[in-house]
């Protein structure tokens, strides 16, 4: 499923795509909840932003489908990124194997980012840490020039190209876990919040009639602030954003390091 800003929802595989960053969440919302300050932030600096939900989010207590699908939509209308891609595995179920790995890389490849933000690799819902290492392995493995890709999004076949981001960065969600780096969302954060709560299915809402989940109390929004401001504390920022890097962060000279 695609979401686009143009008049046509479904890329057109011989357009030039290029993005910047783009964005995977395992379920509609986890780049809203963690790193959607980050996107904001990227965005208003010029940078070309796209994201990809790898599930529909059927498990989930609240809302269905279609309403997270919608909810989504509305989302990325309001960042303002270029595309949203929804991959449509089974939520609790997808595996890391050939199946799942040869969407993402394609993905990867028909985008050609230079960054890739991709869900916790460890954290209270186990898909999190599933969705982490199943993009990490997929960026790694779109630059294999012998796997072969066929842009499926198209009638016409659209052999691809190899790929392999400079980066992939893992965004922190529920759990603690002490960042590599941080990013100042400061300016972003009121947008953060209302990005979140696009997701009304899931987030506090007062006139809801479906049952309690760990995420549905107003307490949780209170959290995700509170969890912000922890990382920007540090640093002197009043909200950020934490990330993880499984490989060394490099710098072109010791004030590239300065906030």
């Amino acid at each position: 499923m695609w979401e686009g800003q143009g008049p046509s929802h479904r890329p057109n595989p011989y357009n030039d795509m290029k993005l910047d960053i783009l964005a995977f969440g395992v379920h509609p919302d986890d780049i809203e909840l963690s790193c959607s300050g980050t996107l904001l932030k990227h965005i208003a600096a010029g940078k070309k932003v796209g994201l990809v939900d790898l599930t529909q989010g059927e498990l989930g207590t609240r809302g269905t489908p279609d309403q997270r699908a919608e909810e989504a939509r509305a989302a990325l209308k309001k960042m303002g990124a270029r595309v949203r891609v929804n991959l449509e595995f089974a939520d609790g179920f997808f595996g890391h194997d050939r199946d799942h790995l040869l969407p993402i890389i394609e993905v990867i490849r028909h985008f050609r980012p230079e960054i890739v933000l991709a869900n916790a690799l460890e954290d209270r819902h186990p898909d999190h840490g599933r969705a982490a290492r199943l993009v990490a392995d997929a960026a790694f493995l779109a630059g294999l020039r012998k796997i072969e890709t066929i842009w499926s999004e198209s009638e016409a076949s659209a052999p691809q190209a190899a790929w392999r981001p400079k980066a992939v960065f893992h965004y922190i969600q529920d759990y603690y876990i002490e960042p590599d780096f941080v990013v100042d969302i400061t300016p972003f954060m009121p947008k953060k919040l209302e990005l979140i709560k696009t997701f009304r299915s899931q987030f506090f809402d007062p006139h809801s009639t479906e049952p309690e989940t760990p995420i549905s109390g107003q307490d949780f929004l209170e959290s995700v602030i509170g969890k912000n401001r922890t990382f920007g504390r540090p640093l002197g920022f009043e909200f950020a954003e934490g990330f993880t890097c499984a490989h060394p962060i490099g710098v072109k000279d010791l004030f590239d390091l300065l906030p």
